[in-house]
């Protein structure tokens, strides 16, 4: 699976080290400058791995010479007590690092574990489980990235790469055929145009417009089913709307398309990962 840029990643961070190091770790300065450690982390519950590279660019910022050796990889099943990685080199920046590399591990891994949990929760169903636009902010792609790595799907990445026409464009372009129609003039070749309807009128005028992407707002399962046969394989239905894990199995058995749910990216609970500590050099000196 794509991984973002190399410099999407070390922009964030940078950016992160920033924020926590600012002038200088105060509390790593008290460790001798030549003190070398060996670091093992481990995760303490059942979970799905994101994050090894922003891990790794953390270290690789701060020193170097630090060697980071992985047993497992992104999208991996991970049980409780497993060891992930191996770090070596000088305490200083392993210290100093420690807590923005678990930061992005043990967030991005929460993320990709709750995904595949959904995935999980749909299986023998045509459902597809899509993320949305709900995402901490700056860490977007991260995030869509952590999706994958739990076997769900990205919708629109964000407003410049598909069409999502919702109750507000549709009350300011006059209608939902009007704002369709305005969509197909503008959008470009391969762009996705996809419109939120509200009830089963809504539905049908969206598809008297021609639309072959239409998302159900809220409908209940009874809605969810009638809409299905409603619509008689025309369009790609869309269900989005207080989806969670009780209810995303019975709303994937009403026949849609996809699922969408904000909560993959908006309610994370991070993973539990730990750094562990072993001198491999005694201390001399600061």
């Amino acid at each position: 699976m794509d991984r973002p840029s190399a410099e999407s990643i070390a922009a964030q961070v940078r950016q992160a080290l920033a924020e926590d190091l600012g002038d200088g770790d105060l509390t790593a300065a008290l460790v001798p400058s030549q003190t070398e450690v060996q670091a093992r982390v481990v995760v303490r519950e059942n979970a799905v791995l994101c994050g090894s590279d922003w891990f790794a660019e953390v270290f690789q910022q701060l020193d170097p010479a630090v060697s980071l050796a992985w047993s497992a990889r992104d999208g991996d099943r991970l049980q409780a007590g497993q060891e992930v990685c191996e770090l070596r080199g000088k305490a200083r920046p392993i210290l100093s690092g420690e807590r923005t590399a678990l930061n992005f591990l043990q967030t991005l891994s929460g993320t990709a574990s709750l995904a595949g949990r959904y995935v999980a929760a749909v299986s023998d169903t045509s459902a597809t489980i899509l993320d949305t636009r709900k995402t901490i902010p700056g860490l977007r792609l991260a995030q869509k990235y952590a999706v994958r790595c739990g076997g769900a799907s990205n919708h629109r990445v964000g407003l410049f790469d598909a069409i999502l026409i919702k109750e507000n464009h549709i009350r300011a372009a006059g209608s939902i055929s009007d704002a369709l129609q305005a969509a197909s003039r503008t959008a470009g070749e391969g762009v996705m145009i996809e419109v939120e309807v509200e009830g089963l009128d809504q539905l049908s005028e969206a598809l008297a417009a021609g639309a072959r992407r239409i998302l159900l707002d809220n409908f209940d399962i009874a809605a969810l089913r009638e809409a299905v046969a409603c619509n008689a394989g025309r369009a790609c239905l869309e269900a989005s709307g207080g989806v969670n894990l009780d209810s995303v199995r019975g709303i994937a058995q009403t026949g849609v398309d996809f699922i969408s749910v904000g909560q993959l990216t908006k309610d994370v609970s991070a993973t539990d990962f730990s750094m562990l500590f072993e001198l491999t050099e005694q201390p001399t000196r600061l």
